[in-house]
C-alpha cells in the first residue's frame, strides 16, 4: 500500500502563517533547512551536539511534527519510559521534527531533528519536499560525523558533498564507494534528481572518539554549514567544549601506551 506523503505529518498553521508573512513582508528567498537525523553513523555525536547546540543558542517554534507511529520500529528501538514503585511515571516518545529557528542575525531557518525513519524511506523524503516546496527551502543541509584514521591532534577535515559541484568541497577524501544507505542520504539523492540544492557534511572524527561525544567535531560541522549556507550559527561558541574534550583526549592518551602509540602512527600518516 503507497502512503501519501501529506499523511505522515502535520503542520502547526500559526508557526506556518508566521513564517509565510514574514518572508513575504522581507522578499527572502533564502531560506535554509539544516537537519541532523539520530540513528545512523554520527561519529563524535557530530550532528547530535551541534543540533543540541542550536536549540539551546536560538528559540526553537514547532513547525512540522512528523508520525512517529508510521515511521519508527519500536521494536528496534524501544523507547525509554521510566517506572516509579508502583507505576509508569513517564514515557519518551520518539519525535521527528521540523522547528523554525533564527540564527544570530535574525535570519530565519529550519531546523529537522529526531529519529531517522525505519521505514518508508521514500514517503519521508517525498513529504520533505512538500515542505520544502511550502515554504520555498532554497537549501537543505545535513551534518554527522564519520569515524576516520585521523589523530584528535590535528585539525579536524570533513567531506562535504552535494546535488551541485559548487556546493562541495575540494579535494574529496573518498573515489567511488558503495556504502550502506541512509534517509538522509537519500533526501539528498532525490532533491538534486528534483532540481532543489542540497548538500552534506561528514565531519571526520578519530575512530577512537567515535563512540564519544566530541564537541569539536560538532564546532566543525558547524563551520562547514555556516559556510555552505551564510547562516550565523555560532560555532565559535563551542570553543570552550571542544578544548575541553580534546584535553580529555590527552589525557587518556598519556594513560594509555597502546592508544599513544596508534596516535603516533596516525600522526606520521
Amino acid at each position: 500500500m503507497t502512503t501519501d506523503p501529506r499523511e505522515l505529518y502535520t503542520v502547526e498553521e500559526d508557526t506556518a502563517a508566521e513564517l509565510t508573512r514574514e518572508l513575504a513582508e522581507t522578499g527572502d528567498t533564502q531560506l535554509v533547512l539544516v537537519h541532523a537525523l539520530r540513528g545512523f553513523i554520527d561519529a563524535g555525536g557530530a550532528g547530535e551536539v551541534a543540533t543540541e547546540h542550536l536549540l539551546e543558542r536560538f528559540v526553537a517554534r514547532r513547525l512540522v511534527t512528523f508520525d512517529a507511529d508510521r515511521l519508527v520500529d519500536y521494536r528496534a528501538r524501544r523507547p525509554m519510559m521510566t517506572f516509579d514503585v508502583w507505576r509508569w511515571r513517564d514515557y519518551d516518545p520518539p519525535q521527528l521534527v521540523v522547528d523554525l529557528l533564527r540564527d544570530a542575525d535574525g535570519v530565519p531557518f529550519l531546523l529537522m531533528h529526531g529519529l531517522e525513519p525505519d521505514v518508508q524511506w521514500e514517503a519521508f523524503v517525498a513529504a520533505v519536499r512538500q515542505v520544502v516546496e511550502r515554504f520555498g527551502v532554497r537549501l537543505v543541509v545535513g551534518m554527522h560525523g564519520i569515524p576516520m584514521a585521523v589523530p584528535h591532534t590535528r585539525p579536524l577535515t570533513a567531506t562535504r558533498h552535494g546535488t551541485r559541484r559548487e556546493l562541495t568541497s575540494t579535494p574529496g577524501w573518498f573515489g567511488m564507494v558503495q556504502v550502506p544507505g541512509s534517509a538522509a542520504s537519500l533526501l539528498e539523492y532525490r532533491l538534486g534528481r528534483w532540481g532543489i540544492d542540497a548538500a552534506g557534511v561528514g565531519v571526520h572524527v578519530p575512530h577512537y572518539l567515535a563512540q564519544s561525544s566530541f564537541p569539536a567535531a560538532a564546532r566543525t560541522a558547524l563551520e562547514h554549514v555556516e559556510e555552505v549556507a551564510g547562516l550565523a550559527l555560532g560555532a565559535d561558541e563551542l570553543a570552550g567544549a571542544a578544548a575541553d574534550a580534546i584535553e580529555q583526549a590527552d589525557r587518556q592518551v598519556a594513560e594509555s601506551p597502546e592508544v599513544a602509540a596508534v596516535v603516533r602512527a596516525l600522526e606520521e600518516q
